[in-house]
């Protein structure tokens, strides 16, 4: 009567089998998620150390030792989402799920009503903060609070230029006006910015005057003017200053141009701008600016989240600057195979698994991170389809033991 329990044992080992699989199946379009194996195990009567069995061993069937999860990469795949996040390599993204700690490799993310980066399920993505773009150090949930990036008045800048030493000087006596334009040989303007964020122009004029060039090389006098200011018109002027120039048309030791104490209009605090002329030249050649940089910015408004494969979050703002709004962290384990699903993509660590090691992607072993983009599950549906034909055979072939013993059962039975 043993081969009936023999033959159960298969059939119920094939059953689970055929489970698994299914499993693996249903989820082949899930997002993050990972099959499993079933693996199985020959079964032996106990018998007493040492002694040898007079026939030899007959096995009494088979068991399932384990259901054996398999962490091979997912294929990753793009999407539109900028907060969707595929983690290429080893780790687990972290969860505050209702207050609980839970892992899982579904990126796809996006923002509560709070500003908090949670998936599907509501899980709280659980990295590095930062505050006003420094990242803090220690570990919570993510929340996006920065939505409006503070003005910057502008203090200094750099403008690059070549003043044309062709030119024919201003004549001797002419007073410099911004408008009359035979007082001055060339003008450029930049944007600057108050405390408040609000755009001003500064223009800049260059002049060489009639005893400016010499041997030695061409003095040019530097004025200005800002728009936007409390003065009489909105203008201030000022100057001149002067750029000295080489008889190779380098510049000479360091020019700087300071706009000092500019009251603004709209109540904004007074700034004070230095202009540096590092990199301006004089050559036989058109007068052009080469390059101009300041530091000054409006007030920003949050229009796009990125995030770089070490899990810096940036936020892209409508003033072309960007800031630091967190840090997405992965955690990984010695033995991934021992953690517990909870489903929803989720798993939990066990004693089997160990302790949780947490720490920034790309380092200690863990993976980087692809901004939009997802892993795909990393079950391959062809291989579970054969797989399930031959599982299928298998619990058949059970099945056909448990009735050709019950032939054998009943032919003793008529004698």
């Amino acid at each position: 009567m043993s081969t009936f329990q023999t033959a159960l044992s298969g059939l119920k080992a094939a059953s689970t089998d055929l489970q698994v699989m299914g499993n693996n199946i249903a989820n082949a379009s899930t997002v993050g998620f990972k099959g499993s194996n079933a693996e199985f195990a020959d079964t032996y009567a106990a018998a007493i150390a040492g002694t040898s069995p007079q026939y030899g061993q007959v096995g009494i069937g088979t068991t399932v030792s384990t259901v054996a999860q398999q962490f091979s990469q997912g294929n990753i795949e793009s999407t539109d989402n900028p907060l969707d996040v595929a983690i290429n390599g080893q780790g687990f993204f972290q969860f505050d799920y209702n207050g609980s700690t839970v892992y899982g490799r579904n990126g796809q993310f996006q923002l509560d009503k709070n500003g908090y980066i949670v998936d599907a399920s509501g899980g709280q993505l659980v990295g590095t903060p930062a505050v006003s773009g420094v990242l803090t150090g220690g570990s919570g949930p993510l929340q996006i609070t920065a939505t409006t990036l503070a003005p910057k008045a502008t203090t200094s800048g750099t403008l690059a230029l070549n003043l044309n030493a062709s030119v024919t000087p201003i004549a001797s006596g002419t007073a410099f006006s911004t408008s009359d334009p035979t007082s001055y040989n060339y003008s450029t303007t930049s944007t600057v910015y108050d405390s408040l964020g609000s755009a001003h122009l500064l223009t800049t004029y260059y002049a060489l005057p009639s005893t400016g060039a010499t041997a030695s090389g061409q003095a040019w006098n530097v004025y200005y003017s800002v728009d936007g200011t409390s003065a009489a018109g909105g203008i201030t002027s000022g100057g001149p200053s002067t750029i000295q120039f080489t008889s190779t048309g380098a510049i000479s030791g360091t020019a700087t141009l300071s706009v000092p104490n500019i009251t603004w209009a709209d109540g904004a605090a007074a700034s004070n701008i230095a202009l540096n002329f590092a990199g301006s030249t004089n050559y036989n050649a058109t007068s052009v600016v080469n390059a101009l940089t300041t530091d000054g910015s409006a007030v920003g408004q949050l229009s796009n989240l990125s995030v770089d494969p070490s899990g810096i979050i940036y936020g892209r703002y409508s003033n072309g600057l960007s800031a630091t709004l967190g840090m997405i962290t992965l955690t990984n384990f010695t033995a991934p195979q021992g953690l517990q699903r909870l489903g929803s993509n989720y798993f939990v660590p066990t004693y089997e698994s160990g302790q949780p090691l947490t720490g920034q992607p790309g380092g200690g072993g863990l993976g980087v991170l692809q901004a939009s983009a997802v892993e795909q599950s990393n079950v391959d549906l062809s291989s579970q389809l054969v797989n399930l034909i031959v599982a299928q055979q298998a619990y058949q072939a059970n099945a056909q033991t448990i009735k050709t013993q019950n032939q054998v059962v009943q032919t003793l039975l008529s004698l």
